[in-house]
């Protein structure tokens, strides 16, 4: 992450000076990003979930499958909104917005009605599958942050919407360099609190299911396989249905081709 955050820090350095309407947009929350600031010569408009922010967050609420609602707060102004975005973590992606908006010279109402535009949800979204079952959809791509802040959302939606059982569907994370395995063996622990199943897919993602096991998570709710064919084929035998039937998270690297398990699951076919 380090190393990381030491490269993305040359986009505040080449941003123009402040006296020329550079503007660098910054995640008060995160310290590799809040440094950057000491790094650029634009003006700093931070945003984040403390007062200490320019743009800041509280009273953050999730309405499952309704989205979720909180309160912005920039200068003397506080708004409440409501978007349809899944899951807490969502709300750094509106404050991120938002900041840029109001950076931009944007009025509130403007920014909010763009926030509640429904293409705004571009990555995790929820589809019904098989057997009364619901998809979140999250096959973007994959990295470990993002995968658990998902199983994160698998677990608020779930308890909120349904007394069915979580099962999460696992792949691949990629061009993770020396972090690759330590990564995988993370989202393996952070599944093993979350999921009543767990399936991987992949070889990396066979360290999932390891470390899951490790963690405490019963043999018989931890299956790995090769591919994303293979993944539907197991999942169709898995899901029982109910009217208050099973959430299905699927998420992993592009190269996996997981979208492929979320339409197959939703027409109710073997691939």
């Amino acid at each position: 992450m380090e190393r990381i955050a030491q490269a993305k820090t040359e986009l505040p350095r080449a941003l123009p000076p402040a006296d020329q309407g550079g503007v660098a947009i910054l995640n008060a929350d995160d310290p590799l990003v809040l440094a950057m600031a000491g790094e650029t010569r634009a003006r700093v408009f931070t945003y984040g979930l403390d007062p200490g922010a320019d743009l800041w967050a509280d009273e953050i609420v999730s309405e499952g499958l309704e989205g979720i609602r909180f309160r912005l707060h920039h200068g003397r102004d506080s708004i409440h909104a409501r978007l349809p975005m899944l899951g807490r973590h969502s709300v750094h992606t509106a404050l991120r917005a938002a900041a840029s908006g109001l950076v931009e010279g944007l009025a509130w109402a403007e920014i909010v009605a763009g926030l509640r535009d429904q293409s705004a949800q571009l990555r995790l979204v929820a589809v019904p599958g098989p057997a009364g079952s619901t998809i979140l959809d999250d096959t973007y791509n994959s990295s470990p942050a993002s995968c658990i802040a998902a199983l994160t959302v698998l677990n608020e939606l779930a308890g909120l919407e349904r007394d069915g059982r979580k099962i999460a569907v696992l792949g691949d994370m990629y061009e993770l360099g020396s972090y690759e395995e330590e990564a995988h063996k993370l989202v393996g622990r952070r599944a093993r609190d979350v999921a009543d199943l767990l399936v991987t897919v992949g070889h990396l993602g066979r360290t999932i299911g390891e470390e899951a096991l490790k963690a405490g998570m019963p043999a018989g709710s931890v299956h790995s396989v090769d591919s994303s064919v293979q993944a539907t084929e197991l999942l169709l035998t898995l899901i029982e249905p109910a009217p208050d039937g099973d959430v299905i998270l699927v998420k992993g690297s592009r190269g996996l081709a997981m979208e492929e398990i979320v339409t197959d699951l939703q027409h109710g076919r073997v691939p």
